[in-house]
């Protein structure tokens, strides 16, 4: 018997990341052809890994989602913790597929170090800015703030009716987006982008209302169903997670320079770092140690080679990181 809208189907979602050359990027999929969603990668179509929850064939959530990301991806994931479950009547819009039912999604974030993908999901790495440019200030300020989405929440909040709901909104644009007397701060992305959302200054928010899209320039790529939430969820996961656990070693080689340590965080920070406090910072942290060994072959100076210190993780309960941000400017690395 076909599903009700009333009954219930579990989704499980990935969101696979890894950091190459020193930009954060997600693993995608173009192709889906399971019960929650019919597309195919010619319909130019991006998702994250996903598929539903098989209660006779999945021993567990978790390996459920990893047979889902190794048959779309031909990859095995490592480091894998459970994000938040996501429910919202209507989140379905977007592509055919769930025969009706509501679709409730557990999400999982993963960490990686990037491969060749392959399987049946037209897999891809993307740049998780393509997604939120905003969020990206590591050069500076984005432009996109003060060219569209500034502008556009302006209007937004002139067209309540009522002065405090006016007030509200206001407020709202200055703290979410870090407008003075607020400051920017890195890990509210999630609130960022549901601003957006219903501000309908992004793609999702027209489309999942059944309106036309908007006479204006997209920001960021959308993606299918409530996909570009989730990751927005799992940015801010990370983007706080790194403050308080060592993470970031997930990503990395079992040896590296600091400089590829500090390029990392700041890829996934969305800010540039000062360079001398960085060091001191994770040096005085036990973070690390040098295996006395020099990479050479960069066209510089040899840089010493490090490992994580597993050690600190008996010694400290939260051995994250401080990061010193360079606020405006662009990363100093000289």
């Amino acid at each position: 018997m076909a599903p009700r809208l009333t009954d219930i189907v579990i989704g499980l979602n990935a969101v696979v990341i890894a950091v190459t050359a020193g930009e954060p990027r997600v693993l995608t999929v173009r192709r889906i052809t399971h019960s929650l969603g019919r597309a195919t990668a010619n319909e130019a179509i991006e998702a994250l890994p996903f598929g539903p929850f098989d209660p006779a064939g999945h021993r567990t959530l978790e390996l459920g989602l990893r047979a889902w990301v190794g048959e779309q991806t031909d990859l095995s994931l490592g480091y894998v913790e459970q994000l938040y479950t996501f429910a919202d009547l209507g989140r379905e819009g977007g592509i055919s597929g769930g025969d009706g039912a509501r679709v409730v999604s557990i999400g999982y974030l993963a960490l990686a170090r990037e491969a060749k993908p392959a399987g049946q999901g037209e897999a891809q790495w993307m740049d998780w800015y393509r997604y939120f440019p905003w969020e990206d200030w590591r050069r500076g300020r984005p432009p996109v703030l003060a060219e569209a989405i500034l502008p556009g929440l302006a209007a937004w909040a002139r067209s309540a009716g009522e002065a405090e709901e006016r007030r509200r909104r206001d407020e709202r644009i200055r703290t979410t987006f870090g407008e003075p007397p607020a400051r920017w701060d890195e890990e509210r992305v999630l609130e960022r982008y549901e601003l957006l959302y219903e501000a309908e200054l992004v793609g999702e928010a027209r489309r999942d209302r059944g309106l036309p899209p908007a006479d204006q320039p997209a920001l960021g790529q959308p993606m299918v169903f409530d996909h570009r939430r989730i990751l927005a969820t799992a940015m801010s996961r990370l983007r706080g997670k790194l403050k308080y656990r060592p993470v970031v070693f997930e990503l990395l080689p079992p040896t590296f320079t600091l400089l590829r340590l500090q390029q990392t965080v700041e890829a996934l920070a969305g800010m540039g770092l000062h360079k001398q406090n960085f060091r001191r910072l994770v040096e005085q942290g036990g973070l690390v140690e040098g295996i006395g060994e020099m990479e050479r072959g960069t066209g510089g100076r040899p840089a010493e080679k490090f490992r994580f210190r597993r050690d600190v993780l008996v010694e400290r309960p939260a051995p994250g990181m401080r990061l010193p941000m360079v606020r405006g400017s662009s990363a100093k690395r000289a």
